[in-house]
């Protein structure tokens, strides 16, 4: 998330244009609007020239491009104030009718970005949470985590990080996605950062117990659970691969995220291997950002036979990528329940909506996130970011999962009372029909 070297030149462009109108862009005599003004018109530029050079369709969807730019780009030189040029940038997106596209306003990036510095790779509650009716609900409390050893139970609501009320931040978020299905990823991810920093640090929490008393608790970050994992220039992930069975004929898995590829695709085979006496099996992938695709067709084949079969289709401009399964000679073959909410993203819904299609897995939770392509997040020059995918994805279904997700055959959401009973209703839903589809093969 940086101003890149098109930034710069596009910048130096727009105050170029100045200096031709005969206006001097020395600091001491340009104004803030025109400085304003450079800066907005160089971001269009940027967001044009982008998508013009990486869109993955080369026809833009039957858009004439360089029309589009002719006709806009005037408006954006005539625009009053950084809302008007922004609006005036996103039009010219929106005349893709493509998700995946789109302005992140200043204030929310600089949210986003300190989100990606604070959480991912620093020391950890052991808290997970899911917001609901603007409340940050907890939804799970890791076992021999800070939180846990601080008595904090799920169910509860945390109101206050370090004094700080959650509900500004969260209600920037609202704003800005409330017609995207990312909503619930993006609000989650706001608020685990507030609890997010240094291994070793504090962190002061403000809660709501069962019974709505107001409580406080500082907890000391602990270092992550998992294996770490990295990929060029992103942070460092905690790739978590649980294993159990939660009764004699129904296994468990859960996954945090698609790294490890090694450890992960063969802990899935070495689990069912175990567990020969397992008649059903839930694949969890709550709040699974995603990694690396080619996960989803490595843990696709231990639950196929047929090796014609594929979850989908990722097009870039110049190529196409199938998204091929390759069965296992013992591939699983009993029932599959697959969990899914609005955080589960990108590889978690490659694989969540591939199955489905192919009608080997049954969906319980909530609509995934749909961010499904692989997307590049740049900050322009006037402060906003711009986010762009860099290539398309059907199902093999033929759906497009981008701005749509993937939505579960059975629609169950946590609810603060069956939190705070100590259950799981998604779960508990999946297990429910395992041991029914069972009973019924018997």
């Amino acid at each position: 998330m940086r101003v890149g070297l098109m930034g710069r030149w596009t910048l130096l462009t727009a105050l170029g244009a100045l200096v031709a109108a005969g206006q001097s862009v020395r600091a001491q005599s340009t104004s803030p609007s025109q400085v304003r003004a450079a800066l907005d018109l160089a971001s269009f530029d940027e967001v044009w020239k982008t998508i013009h050079e990486k869109h993955f369709d080369p026809t833009f969807n039957g858009v004439d491009w360089k029309a589009v730019r002719d006709e806009l780009r005037p408006e954006v030189e005539k625009a009053g104030s950084r809302k008007e040029a922004r609006a005036v940038i996103v039009k010219m997106i929106e005349r893709l009718r493509q998700s995946h596209f789109g302005i992140i306003p200043s204030d929310l990036y600089g949210e986003l970005e300190a989100e990606g510095k604070r959480k991912l790779g620093g020391g950890q509650t052991g808290i997970d949470v899911r917001v609901t009716d603007g409340q940050v609900l907890i939804t799970a409390v890791e076992a021999d985590s800070p939180a846990a050893n601080a008595g904090i139970k799920t169910g509860w609501i945390i109101t206050k990080v370090d004094g700080e009320e959650l509900g500004p931040a969260l209600a920037k978020v609202e704003a800005a996605y409330k017609d995207s299905t990312q909503r619930e990823f993006r609000e989650t991810r706001v608020a685990l950062s507030r609890m997010g920093g240094p291994v070793g640090g504090k962190v002061k929490l403000e809660l709501k117990d069962g019974d709505d008393q107001v409580l406080e608790r500082e907890l000391v970050l602990a270092e992550p659970k998992g294996t770490p994992a990295t990929l060029g220039n992103l942070p460092t992930f905690y790739v978590r691969f649980d294993s159990r069975m939660l009764r004699p004929d129904v296994l468990y898995v859960r996954l945090s995220v698609f790294f490890d590829p090694v450890r992960v695709v063969a802990g899935l085979g070495k689990a069912l291997k175990e567990h020969p006496e397992a008649k059903g099996l839930v694949l969890d992938i709550r709040g699974n950002p995603g990694g690396l695709g080619a996960m989803a067709m490595g843990l696709g084949g231990w639950l196929v036979e047929d090796g014609r079969q594929k979850l989908g289709t990722m097009s870039t401009r110049d190529s196409q990528l199938h998204f091929a399964l390759n069965p296992r000679a013992d591939a699983f073959t009993g029932p599959v329940a697959l969990l899914i909410d609005g955080s589960s993203l990108s590889t978690s819904e490659v694989l969540a909506g591939g199955l489905k299609d192919l009608g080997r897995a049954r969906l319980f939770g909530s609509r995934t996130g749909g961010a499904a392509l692989p997307s590049v997040v740049v900050k322009l020059p006037n402060g906003d970011g711009f986010q762009y995918a860099i290539a398309n994805y059907v199902s093999v279904g033929g759906k497009v999962l981008e701005g749509q997700g993937v939505a579960p055959d059975e629609s169950v959401a946590p609810t603060r009372a069956a939190l705070l009973r100590g259950e799981d209703p998604v779960l508990d839903a999946a297990v429910k029909w395992l041991g029914d589809t069972s009973r019924k093969a018997d």
